[in-house]
Order: structure tokens, then sequence, then C-alpha cells
């Protein structure tokens, strides 16, 4: 982006200047750098308005970078937490803690991580016959007469008939949908019964949280162990899309600045976000994605320490996996620097 630091640049404390990764790993589309979703194994439920399924290359390579494999990631907003999942799905963690706010959200995890609670769920959802009549039959049957397992199916129908899959109260059901077919185009019954009987079977390196993530990185905040991914409600657009839209971001960021593990956080790019990252000394990259409308924009990527993004090349050139993946069967070499277009491999970044 004109203007912008090259890559290889630490951020300087400039609110404005933020180094912009242009072309990034597999699963990118050519030289635009944005990631091509059909590429990426869909592992969640949920359609989530802010999904992060277009950072899920990137995650790969933060957490192979690290120098030893975390015992343990959080995901404190995890919303559809496809993060965490791709993490335990691929082993790249040890053990994965979700963590969530919302009711109905939690609604679907704790059932889904039960195990019989998730057979029936996933029954369910097959078993429905889904006409306007009998969605708006199961939406406005009152929450105070649902069973856990009912809600959690009540939440998955919502999400996959309502607008953009907005869960946040006033948001309209689907009208002419994908291609025409209205309520149903959205609704993949076999899809999301497979989706959830594959999760359930990976259910013991995975731990569910109903709490406020702020809590769950509180109580965490000393231990190296313990990786974070931080992703919380968009600053400007939160309130349109959660239920749970308010988050003190000053705190927020002067907590991840005391934690012992290592962390990534992503936010929409916003001024506001950009001068936090600067007074507490993070650095900041540019990610370019489609937002679910298919307008190219670009999310801010925030972490204390993102070598890793030019670490990438020298991985690529010396065709080495991860340190802890040593002959463990991971993933071979990644993308060769001239596809990746970052910097020179061996450059060092500006102290």
């Amino acid at each position: 982006m004109s203007g912008l630091a090259t890559a290889s640049d630490r951020v300087a404390r400039v609110p404005n200047a933020v180094p912009s990764w242009g072309s990034g790993p597999e699963g990118t589309n050519g030289g635009s750098g944005i990631v091509n979703v059909a590429s990426v194994p869909q592992r969640s439920p949920f359609r989530y308005p802010g999904g992060k399924t277009w950072l899920v290359p990137h995650i790969r390579r933060w957490l192979k970078s690290r120098p030893r494999r975390p015992q343990e990631l959080i995901e404190p907003f995890a919303g559809g937490a496809i993060v965490g999942l791709t993490a335990a799905f691929e082993d790249l963690v040890q053990f994965v803690t979700l963590v969530e706010k919302d009711d109905d959200v939690a609604a679907v995890w704790q059932s889904i991580l039960h195990p019989h609670q998730g057979r029936w769920l996933a029954e369910r959802i097959v078993g429905f016959e889904l006409t306007p009549e009998s969605v708006r039959r199961e939406l406005g049957t009152p929450r105070c007469k649902l069973s856990l397992r009912e809600r959690a199916f009540k939440t998955l129908l919502r999400n996959r008939v309502q607008r953009g899959g907005i869960l946040a109260a006033g948001s309209g059901l689907m009208k002419e949908g994908e291609n025409g077919r209205g309520l149903a185009s959205r609704w993949y019954p076999e899809t999301l019964r497979r989706r959830i009987e594959a999760i359930m079977a990976i259910r013991r390196k995975l731990a569910f949280r109903h709490d406020d993530g702020m809590r769950a990185i509180e109580e965490n905040v000393a231990n190296p162990e313990v990786a974070f991914f931080v992703d919380p409600p968009y600053t400007v657009a939160g309130r349109r899309l959660y239920t749970y839209s308010e988050t003190d971001h000053p705190a927020l960021f002067r907590m991840m600045a005391r934690v012992a593990g290592d962390f990534l956080m992503t936010y929409d790019n916003t001024a506001e976000i950009r001068r936090l990252a600067n007074r507490h000394g993070f650095e900041m990259r540019l990610v370019p994605m489609k937002s679910t409308h298919h307008a190219e924009m670009t999310e801010l990527l925030i972490g204390r320490d993102l070598g890793w993004i030019e670490a990438v090349h020298r991985i690529a050139v010396l065709g080495t996996t991860a340190p802890w993946a040593e002959g463990r069967g991971r993933a071979g070499p990644t993308a060769a620097p001239a596809e990746a277009g970052l910097p020179f491999p061996g450059r060092r970044r500006s102290p």
C-alpha cells in the first residue's frame, strides 16, 4: 500500500504507519495475498459475522513459529471458534480452551462438547424439515421453555436463516438468500452433522468456558505456556453484529501487555486501536481479507513480536517445518518467498 512502511520494518510509533502483509502463505489468492477461504477446512458449525476462516493459514504459521508447541491456546472471544478448532484438529497446540460470554453461542458449544447432547443436536439438525412455518415456530419458542440442547438448536437455526448469520437482536430472516433459495440457502444439515461429529471426536483436546473472556486471560496472565488468540468484537460494527459488543479495549491492551505467553490479536483497522497498540509497544501488520459481501478490506494483526512473518521466508528457504514438529510428520516447506511477497529472507528487522 502506498505510503506504508515495508513489511520488514518494526512498526514505528506512528499511528498511520502500519506495514501491509502483501501476499500471504498457502491458501492465498496469487499476488493479492487474500486467502481463498475455499482452501481452508471449514470446522465450525457457525457462519459467523467477523469469522476468521480467512486467517487460518496465518494462524498455522504463527503457532508453528513458536520454539515449542504451546501447551494451551485460549480463545477468549470464541464465537464461531475457527481458530481454536483449527489448532485442535491440526495438533498445533496440546489443548484448546474456548471462552464465550453469549448465552446462546455458549449453549451450542456446551452441547457439542457433551457426548450425549452433541449427538442429539446433530440428529435434530438432520431431522428438521425446514419451511418458513417451521422456522418461525422454532424461533418463536420462548427461551425459558427450552433445554440447553434445544437452545443450541435454535441458535444454530437462527445463525443459518438470519441475514449474515447475525445473532444480535433485530436481525431479520433472509429473503432471497443464495441463488434465490431463501431460508434454505445456508441450511446444510448433513454438513452440520459432520462438523459436529468431527468436533465431538476430538473433544478431549477441547474445553469450553461460559465466561467473560477478559477474566480467562487474567487467570492465565502469568503462564508462559499459554498462547492467546484475541479477537474481540469490532470497535465499529460490533453493536450491530453481536449481543455482547461492549469491550474495554484499553483495559484489554493493558492486560495483554502483562501476559507471559505469546498472543495474537485481530482488530478492525482504526486510529483508536493503532494508538493503543503503539502505546504498549506492540507490532502491527495489515492483512488483506474479503468481507461477507466480497469487498476487499484489511484487518489489523497485533502482537508483541510479529517477526514470525519474516521468519516464514527462512523456513521456506531451509525447507524445514516448525521447530517442535521435527520428526512428527507435520506439513512440509512453506510457500516460497517469491510467492509470499514478503521481504528477502534473512533481512533483519529495524531495531
